[in-house]
This record gives C-alpha cells, structure tokens and sequence, in this order.
C-alpha cells in the first residue's frame, strides 16, 4: 500500500440533499479510513473535500461518482484541486453545516 497522501474537493449534482447523502457519505469515509468533511450547498448540491492514502481517496472518488445513498440520484461530481499532501489536515470526517 503507497503511503503517498492525497486531498480532493468534490461537489456532487443530482438529487443529493434530502436523501441522507451526507450521513453515508461520512459514514462510508470513516469505514474506507478517508478524513475530510461534506455538507449542502444552497445550489442543491453536496460539497467537500476528502484526504487519506492514495487508493482509499481514490475508492472514495468512485463511490461518490458512482454510488452515492440508497435514495439519491447522481447525475455528476467535480473533483477538482486534487494534489498530493505531507499530511492530513483533518482528524475525522465530519458533516458541516
């Protein structure tokens, strides 16, 4: 496993808000190991931004291109200032508000 570290902001379009998408996702982040944060935005969609080891950020990116919650509807997600870092800036994953 690379101990090569890395950050990535996503924001997920579709249906997103009203669906319990932030609870899964900070529930499928701290069982994958990833630490960051999610949360609404008034546009309708779910931001955030996700750091840990490579492949686990990586597992993370398709979960939320792809799977999402139960209920919601993915139509896109935006990755964007994906970088590699020395070390987390977080301790957890937590839902903002």
């Amino acid at each position: 496993m690379s101990r090569i570290l890395k950050s990535v902001d996503y924001e997920v379009f579709g249906r997103v808000q009203g669906v319990c998408f932030r609870m899964y996702t900070e529930e499928r982040a701290r069982k994958m190991g990833v630490v960051g944060w999610v949360k609404n935005t008034r546009q309708g969609t779910v931001t955030g931004q996700v750091q840990g080891p490579e492949e686990k950020v990586n597992e993370m990116k398709t979960w939320l291109a792809n799977i999402g919650s139960p209920s919601s509807r993915i139509d896109r997600t935006k990755f964007s200032n994906e970088k590699q870092i020395t070390k987390l800036e977080f301790t957890g994953f937590t839902t903002r508000y």
